[in-house]
């Protein structure tokens, strides 16, 4: 779940628009030979990362353009060294000191030429900006960074400095055990401090997450809204120059279009494929399909702010009339597990005691009838695109919507575009809400404070607007200790508090799919989020070297 607030989104009115360094009349031919074509959905709101709350922008962008201070690894789940080669953990979790890769290049574009590789200064800039609300940069387009603001960052992170050019310093007001998976995150993508003391002299500031600059593998050339991103490969990338010249990620067709385009040779990539299409997929020896296991969770979130939604009762009894296996077998096709928590089951703090809500629409209607709720109406928020954790949000919400007209409950589906959740949730007018959360951590807390505390209501990515103290303390409880064992005793602590409170309602832990063309070669699925393409070849196609 991973999308930008109404105030910044006024900032980049004119983004729709923008054509960088364009390639005039290139032909999907030509692009096969000097790269290769990723299809999937969605839309940009903002090139940083930093400022978004899911979506392209995190899902896909924000390895190709950027880099972080950690990494994660997408097969051990460990943490890895990226843009800071070795770290400390200092004063039990409460100072963490990064020593930085050296000789690390921007990105040099029409609008940035950098004089200097990459240093402390980057990365102090980088965080002050989102931690600290005086920085001078902290308000501009919006001054809203959903993830981090729903961690509480900009009160718990004491300072961000400089040691020398090599070493930054972060101290914290206490300990947090999972600091290091957040700044492993997307969301923690490093800028330039350069390019922004350039922008300062033209006072142009809002530039730095319009026309984005960082040290990632490729770096921006052309976008047309709703149609594509053109991406070129970084020349000195720190790792070795991209094996592709570029990426095309092409945002033009829907489901069965992409599906098409990748079926005749006009996408080599087709990003979340329907479990639907996976007959075809598996049957068209031009292709090969990817499945791993996803940081993912799929759920329906009441709004706990609106009677009668504010009543747990009303919620369990509703949540009893939704036929889970029906979704399993409808939407999912076997691609996805029944949630029984708000963590997937594949990770370390997941109560393996977890209950799954049981199917009884008897029951269900018997509680709402005891309880005094008759003609219930509700209005059910949808996203159209197909998302990692749910690949038919709109099919979903058929299913809910028929499962709750069993119980006399009538809802109305409200299909809303990629932006729902910030442009339009913010009025508190809905009632229910399909939405998800993929992340790039292994770490409890990238689900629980973003989806759940009571910091994440103002920052727009707690759906539910549910705020309990007690589970809010639970929270911080388990970040105050490095131990493993407590820390896991604390969220087994908080999943208990949300199964009788139930403000969410878990439905699917799904597989991340990918579909490619046999000639594509180096793309590496990740659990956590899409990895770098720097990778990525092509079987019959020579690719020159720069």
């Amino acid at each position: 779940m991973r999308g930008i607030i109404p105030s910044l989104l006024l900032g980049l009115s004119c983004l729709s628009s923008v054509v960088l360094a364009a390639t005039p009349g290139q032909k999907p031919d030509d692009i096969r030979k000097s790269g290769f074509v990723y299809c999937l959905n969605g839309q940009v709101n903002t090139f940083n990362p930093q400022m978004a709350s899911g979506g392209l922008t995190v899902d896909t962008l924000a390895a190709q353009l950027y880099d972080r201070l950690l990494d994660v690894d997408p097969y051990t789940y460990r943490l890895v060294p990226e843009l800071a080669q070795s770290w400390e953990v200092l004063d039990n979790g409460a100072t963490y000191r990064f020593h930085l890769r050296p000789n690390v290049q921007f990105q040099t574009t029409p609008w940035f030429k950098p004089t200097r590789a990459l240093n402390a200064d980057d990365v102090v800039f980088s965080f002050q900006r989102i931690f600290d609300r005086k920085h001078p940069w902290h308000n501009i387009n919006g001054g809203n960074y959903p993830y981090f603001d729903s961690l509480q960052f900009p009160d718990s992170v004491k300072s961000v400095r400089k040691l020398d050019n090599n070493t930054v310093e972060f101290k914290l007001e206490k300990p947090d055990a999972s600091f290091l998976w957040h700044m492993a995150t997307h969301y923690a993508s490093v800028m330039s401090a350069e390019y922004a003391g350039q922008l300062e002299k033209i006072d142009r500031q809002e530039l730095m997450d319009r026309q984005p600059v960082g040290t990632g593998p490729f770096q921006l050339s052309e976008y047309r809204a709703g149609q594509y991103i053109r991406l070129a490969r970084h020349q000195k990338f720190w790792r070795g120059v991209p094996l592709m010249p570029q990426v095309v990620l092409d945002l033009g067709s829907g489901g069965t279009g992409r599906l098409s385009k990748l079926l005749t040779g006009e996408c080599d990539v087709l990003a979340y494929p329907a479990a639907s299409q996976l007959t075809i997929l598996r049957d068209d020896p031009r292709l090969r399909l990817n499945l791993r296991p996803g940081m993912n969770i799929a759920y329906l979130a009441f709004n706990t702010n609106k009677a009668p939604l504010n009543n747990p009762q009303v919620r369990h009894a509703l949540a009893l009339a939704i036929n889970n296996q029906r979704l399993m077998q409808s939407i999912y096709y076997g691609t996805a597990e029944t949630a029984a928590s708000i963590l997937p089951r594949a990770s370390w703090a997941y109560d393996s005691d977890a209950k799954i809500t049981e199917y009884n629409p008897k029951k269900a209607r018997e509680r709402l009838k005891a309880l005094g709720i008759e003609n219930l109406e509700l209005r059910l928020w949808v996203p159209t695109g197909s998302q990692a954790w749910n690949p038919s949000p709109l099919k979903t919400a058929e299913l809910i919507q028929a499962d709750m007209a069993q119980i006399g409950v009538k809802v109305t589906i409200v299909p809303v575009e990629g932006r729902f959740q910030e442009a339009r949730l913010m009025d508190m007018t809905h009632d229910l809400t399909l939405a998800g959360w993929a992340t790039d951590s292994n770490d409890p807390d990238s689900f629980f404070r973003p989806l759940l505390s009571c910091a994440a209501i103002r920052s727009q990515t707690n759906y539910a607007r549910w705020c309990n103290p007690e589970f809010d303390t639970v929270l911080q409880k388990a970040l105050a200790t490095q131990q493993l064992a407590s820390r896991i005793e604390a969220y087994n602590e908080a999943q208990a508090i949300l199964a009788k409170d139930l403000p969410v309602l878990p439905l699917a832990s799904s597989l991340r799919l990918q579909a490619y063309r046999y000639d594509i070669k180096g793309l590496v699925l990740s659990p956590f989020g899409n990895a770098s393409f720097a990778g990525v070849s092509r079987d019959d196609v020579e690719v020159k070297k720069p």
